[in-house]
């Protein structure tokens, strides 16, 4: 263990100059032995019980080397395991990180930046509208509104909160959504169909006047909307 304790202390270069210093040791041995005839009984024994140590003292370091430049490897790898690791858990933060960053998307012609938060729950309350579960869509537009008030799809979730509210013949949480759209958002692009669904929800009311009114505003504000197309047709229907 103490020779052992003592060669891992050795540089490569060290380990091999202490390998020849031994091998010299052995040589000069052999030599003595060689003419061990002209010694005693005694001293050939010493002699070679030296080389057997010396012997051994060489497999050991021989050995130790070995062993050292198998750790040297090792550490090599390990260093190269940790830096792989190390690319994987950077690429997988900035993986993360993006799920959270704002992102481009463009709705009824509009473009804005929205979390992916947002673009995710809009996309689910429009799923569930489209499904034909207005009750629920209502729900998932209102609580969205809620949520999201600076948010660029605002304007798109009022309109299709207000067609559910429609569909649910909630006429007048309908004309107040439609309603919000052309007050705060009256350049967008569902801003005509909305006004024409004003005036459709005015006609069940039974208030034929505010629809005829409704109708004739939107063709004076939207005149070369498909939406003043349809209300000029409507306008010829009312009494």
């Amino acid at each position: 263990m103490a020779s052992t304790a003592h060669a891992a202390l050795f540089e490569d270069d060290e380990a091999r100059r202490a390998i020849l210093e031994v091998r010299q040791r052995v040589d000069a041995l052999q030599q003595a032995n060689q003419r061990a005839g002209e010694r005693s009984g005694d001293e050939v024994s010493q002699l070679r019980r030296s080389l057997l140590d010396l012997q051994g003292q060489i497999q050991t370091l021989q050995s130790d080397l070995a062993k050292m430049r198998g750790q040297n490897e090792q550490l090599q790898k390990d260093v190269a395991d940790i830096q792989q690791r190390q690319k994987e858990i950077v690429k997988a933060t900035d993986e993360r990180l993006r799920q959270f960053e704002p992102i481009s998307v463009t709705v009824d012609g509009k473009e804005f930046k929205a979390d992916p938060a947002e673009k995710r729950d809009f996309e689910a309350a429009l799923a569930v509208f489209r499904s034909g579960k207005f009750p629920e869509a209502g729900t998932s537009f209102g609580n969205f509104i809620r949520q999201y008030p600076q948010s660029g799809y605002v304007p798109s979730a009022r309109f299709w909160l207000g067609n559910s509210q429609y569909a649910t013949r909630d006429y007048p949480a309908a004309v107040t959504n439609f309603k919000a759209i052309l007050a705060s958002a009256p350049d967008h692009q569902r801003a005509p169909e909305a006004a024409l669904s004003i005036a459709n929800c005015q006609v069940e009311l039974k208030d034929t006047r505010a629809a005829r009114k409704t109708l004739e505003d939107l063709i004076r504000v939207y005149p070369q909307s498909e939406a003043a197309a349809a209300a000029r047709e409507r306008l010829t229907r009312l009494k």
